[in-house]
């Protein structure tokens, strides 16, 4: 199926599968069957060895990689991980993205845009893909702590990469990935440089985090607080659409 055109007229052929595993995730299944066989197969203790056993699943299924069908629109911008939106407000970008790096009109202003938080549980789907097809401007690694991913704080306090996506036109979408409480590593896939397409895979962070996307002035959220979105299929906001959309919890 990757690759194939789907549309919403019945074009293309659709079935259920079983998602793969991502590479980066195939070492600690293993190593988490290993150490449950150990204890199973030679330490004998049963107690403790059948959760091992059915925690290693849990372990491969974390790092599963499902196929997404990413609509295809000039100026949709659809979200980078799965999720539940938990923020959405009116704020700078980071600061990180603000100081130029010798390239001129990489450095973003310090108006206030649309930020959007989305979650993401450890039963989320962890890769994490482009919101919009474009240009890698600049990608910045910042350690820090691990608080509550869930927390406004965290955009600022906690470990988080920073990501700039430009399209030809100068367009320019940002977005954070933050480790959380159990999150301890971002794994990046893409460097400053590298063109990519809206909804391919760019990154992922292990075990709970979070993921703020920072829209173009000018532009607001298609998505509500609560709602729950999906990496490379949901339409998180159309580049230089605005208005309010409510919706009801029931």
């Amino acid at each position: 199926m990757a690759g194939d055109l789907l549309d919403n007229r019945g074009r293309g052929d659709a079935e259920w599968g079983w998602p793969p595993i991502h590479p980066e995730g195939r070492k600690f299944g293993l190593a988490a069957v290993g150490v449950s066989l150990i204890v199973l197969l030679i330490l004998h203790w049963q107690i403790l060895g059948w959760p091992l056993l059915l925690g290693s699943l849990g372990v491969f299924a974390f790092f599963r990689d499902p196929e997404r069908v990413v609509p295809q629109g000039a100026d949709l911008i659809v979200s980078p991980a799965d999720g539940l939106i938990t923020l959405i407000q009116q704020v700078p970008p980071p600061a990180e993205l603000q100081v130029p790096d010798g390239q001129a009109g990489d450095a973003l202003t310090a108006e206030p845009v649309t930020r959007i938080s989305i979650f993401m549980s450890v039963f989320d789907v962890h890769i994490n893909r482009a919101p919009i097809g474009g240009t890698v401007a600049r990608v910045i690694y910042i350690p820090g702590k691990f608080v509550n991913a869930d927390l406004d704080k965290a955009s600022e306090e906690n470990e988080r990469q920073h990501v700039l996506i430009e399209r030809a036109d100068g367009v320019r979408v940002a977005f954070t990935q933050i480790a959380g409480l159990v999150a301890r590593r971002i794994v990046p896939f893409i460097k400053p440089g590298d063109i990519v397409a809206a909804g391919q895979r760019v990154g992922l962070i292990r075990f709970g985090s979070r993921v703020d996307v920072y829209l173009p002035r000018g532009t607001e959220s298609k998505v509500l607080l609560g709602q729950k979105v999906i990496g490379g299929e949901t339409v998180l906001a159309e580049i230089g659409k605005q208005g309010l959309i409510e919706g009801v919890s029931q």
